[in-house]
């Protein structure tokens, strides 16, 4: 079963960032050969007009194949006939999607709640080191250690990568901005992990349209900024290879969520939420400018667009098809690692 949940959102996930792609490039008169899901051999395959669709058997990627994308080609459809703004357009489509994906279930989640997190302070545990350092009851937390607060998890994610348990804070009191310097929590050792003590407690407003329309708004910057930070992190070495999921790994995480509701309601709510997660980092990391990516054809497209005139369609051709394979050898790599990880548990 939780396999089945895994694909269905793995599916929906493909399926919409090629339908962006797929969208975009027909009202630009893009001719399609191909909308496929899935990679490798196909399952089922239908259509009768310039479009063929296909359904194929390994639920980890997709593809709109375009007419002249990477050869070239004398059709006055082919996507390298058109301009250089509806390209950019067409290759951007996919993520774009992705993260509006993540912005539409989060709306979604945030409505079947009960009440919506902020980030001001309702209440201190007793002998709360943060009130001693600074923070007060009512202050509303705009920004840690210089970086703006857009959603309740941007606090968690800065006190979960935090390695001195002391920020600087900026907070809204009595509607003026104050600097707080050296907001101190305490930090507790369990199970032979440290791990911050935070003791104060946020409001919960009131759910309206409004309010949750800028909740989702707010988390969806908040996980898309996220992902950029942590992509960052792995670059600068703080994470390393085996830290990565890949999709066996995300189908136990997937599985994990389901057993972790007590209700079916609760389960869905923390499906949609780990989709959103999966979504939104699908688009952020297909916008990095690496061979392959829609990031790597948008680099060609500006290119094109500074010298104003293309490069050969063989030669952006071979880049694309040198950097799939190395991303296909990481993948295999991230998921050799998941599969260990799962008979080392």
């Amino acid at each position: 079963m939780n396999i089945i949940i895994a694909i269905l959102v793995f599916g929906v996930i493909i399926a919409i960032h090629e339908f962006g792609h797929f969208f975009v490039a027909k009202s630009c008169g893009v001719k399609v050969n191909e909308f496929a899901l899935g990679m490798g051999p196909k399952i089922l395959s239908w259509g009768k007009g310039e479009t063929k669709y296909s359904l194929r058997l390994l639920p980890i990627g997709g593809y709109c194949s375009m007419e002249g994308e990477d050869d070239s080609s004398d059709d006055d459809r082919a996507f390298r006939k058109k301009k250089v703004w509806q390209r950019i357009l067409i290759v951007s489509a996919g993520a774009i999607m992705n993260i509006f994906l993540g912005y539409i279930l989060l709306i979604g989640i945030t409505a079947s709640q009960s009440t919506i997190i902020t980030t001001q302070v309702a209440q201190f545990a007793e002998n709360a080191v943060s009130e001693q350092t600074g923070l007060q009851v009512g202050d509303k937390i705009i920004s840690v250690n210089g970086k703006k607060v857009y959603s309740d998890m941007d606090l968690s994610y800065q006190f979960q990568v935090d390695e001195d348990g002391i920020f600087d804070m900026t907070v809204v009191r009595n509607g003026e901005k104050v600097n707080l310097e050296g907001v101190t929590f305490e930090k507790i050792t369990e199970n032979g992990e440290s791990r911050l003590k935070i003791d104060f407690y946020v409001e919960a407003a009131e759910k309206n349209i409004g309010s949750v329309i800028s909740y989702a708004t707010g988390k969806t910057v908040s996980v898309a900024r996220m992902t950029w930070m942590t992509l960052g992190d792995m670059l600068s070495g703080k994470y390393k290879i085996n830290d990565l999921s890949g999709p066996v790994g995300i189908v136990g995480a997937i599985g994990d969520a389901v057993e972790s509701g007590d209700s079916i309601k609760e389960a869905l709510q923390n499906v949609l939420s780990l989709a959103v997660f999966i979504t939104i980092n699908v688009g952020i990391f297909n916008l990095l400018p690496l061979p392959a990516l829609d990031g790597g054809r948008l680099v060609f497209l500006i290119i094109e667009g500074i010298r104003r005139r293309p490069i050969k369609a063989e030669y952006e051709g071979m880049v694309h098809f040198v950097g799939l394979a190395l991303l296909l050898l990481l993948m295999l790599v991230v998921s050799f690692n998941d599969i260990m990880k799962i008979f080392s548990n």
